[in-house]
Order: structure tokens, then C-alpha cells, then sequence
């Protein structure tokens, strides 16, 4: 005597495959959701001291290079000293009490302690030269500096988004003059002209691996 019927046989396959399914969107949904571009882009720690880019890079004009004077000749680009800011604040708003952890660092003598915003792996080998030497702008990595108040992070820094630039650097390069120029723009001819250019970079894991 049948007590079940017979398509319960398949109930066990069913069960493993819904089981398949659902693993593999869990496993998908942590894999995108705990990606780089959900929980680093946007990372805007608080600083010692409220510096606005938007005032200084964006309404003062100020060049990137003032401030991170050796991103042309080295690898990292450098934290300012102390004294890059008091080159401006030794006149500019010297008893203003928003630059007091400033004033105590410069008359100590101990760096600031400023909270690195954009960090690579250590397994990461990144040249700011390089790329700089090549022409991608500084907007390309970091967003519109020139407008934020606090800086974030504005893009994902990883292998993926790294890789995309390597394959087709095009949209990303700019005469050398202008990259620390946020608003540039190519023409079309500009845009052809760096289309065409066979500046790709390495693919390789050794390339950024060492």
C-alpha cells in the first residue's frame, strides 16, 4: 500500500536545490553589500581641525600641489606639515579658536595628527607619480575636492575599479597641465586624441602586487 504519493519523491531535490538558491544569494548579497563601494565610499572622518577643501582648493583656488607639494615626484601623496598651514595662518585668522589645535601643534613642534581618508591595502602598491606622469587628474580618484566641505571618500579604490581605468585609461586622462584641474573637460578631439592613446595599464597581478 502507496501511504505517499509519488511526486513527494522529488521533495528532497526540490529542497536542496531552494537550499542552492538561497545560499547563493545570501552569499551574493554579502559579497555586494559588504563591497568597497558600499562601506568605503563615503568615508568622511572627523579631523583635529575642520579644513574645507570647498573654501581652499574650490572659492580660494588654491592648487592641490600647495598643500600635497610632492604628488608629481612621489609615490604617496604627502600629508601637509604644520607649517604648509601656517604659511597662510601665521597672518590669516591666527586667533580664529577653530584653529587652536593648529596653533598648539605648530608652537610644540608635534605633527597633527590628521585621519588618513583614502588607504590602500598593504599589499597595494600604488604611484601617485606615475598615474600624475600619465595624466590622470587627481578628480578621477578623489571626486570634486573642490567642493566638499568635509572630504570623503568618492570611489571604491579596488581591484575591479582599479582594472576598468587599466583596460580603457582614456576618459581618465587629461593634458598634464590641467590635473590637478577639476572642471577640465575634454573636446571631442581631446577625447579622441586620449582614446587612441596606448597608455593601459599593467593587468598583471605583479603590476600593483609586490
Amino acid at each position: 500500500m502507496q501511504i505517499f504519493p509519488r511526486s513527494l519523491n522529488y521533495l528532497p531535490l526540490a529542497a536542496a536545490a531552494g537550499i542552492a538558491v538561497l545560499g547563493g544569494a545570501v552569499t551574493f548579497g554579502i559579497w555586494y553589500y559588504l563591497s568597497p563601494r558600499n562601506l568605503q565610499v563615503g568615508y568622511a572622518p572627523e579631523q583635529p581641525v575642520h579644513y574645507s577643501h570647498k573654501l581652499h582648493a574650490g572659492d580660494l583656488g588654491i592648487d592641490c600641489r600647495y598643500c600635497h607639494a610632492n604628488i608629481e615626484r612621489s609615490q604617496e601623496a604627502m600629508i601637509p606639515p604644520t607649517q604648509a598651514c601656517m604659511g597662510c595662518h601665521a597672518i590669516v585668522k591666527s586667533d580664529s579658536p577653530k584653529l587652536a589645535a593648529l596653533r598648539a601643534s605648530w608652537s610644540s613642534g608635534k605633527p597633527m595628527e590628521w585621519v588618513r581618508v583614502h588607504r590602500l591595502p598593504d599589499y597595494v602598491y600604488f604611484d601617485h607619480s606615475v598615474h600624475l606622469a600619465a595624466g590622470v587628474g587627481c578628480v578621477s580618484c578623489h571626486g570634486r575636492i573642490d567642493t566638499m566641505e568635509v572630504v570623503r571618500q568618492d570611489q571604491p579604490l579596488n581591484m575591479a575599479w582599479c582594472l576598468e581605468c587599466h583596460r580603457n585609461p582614456g576618459p581618465n586622462l587629461r593634458p598634464k597641465d590641467q590635473i590637478t584641474n577639476m572642471t577640465w573637460k575634454a573636446s571631442p578631439e581631446e577625447a579622441e586624441k586620449f582614446a587612441q592613446a596606448d597608455l593601459r595599464g599593467p593587468q598583471h597581478c605583479s603590476g600593483c602586487h609586490r
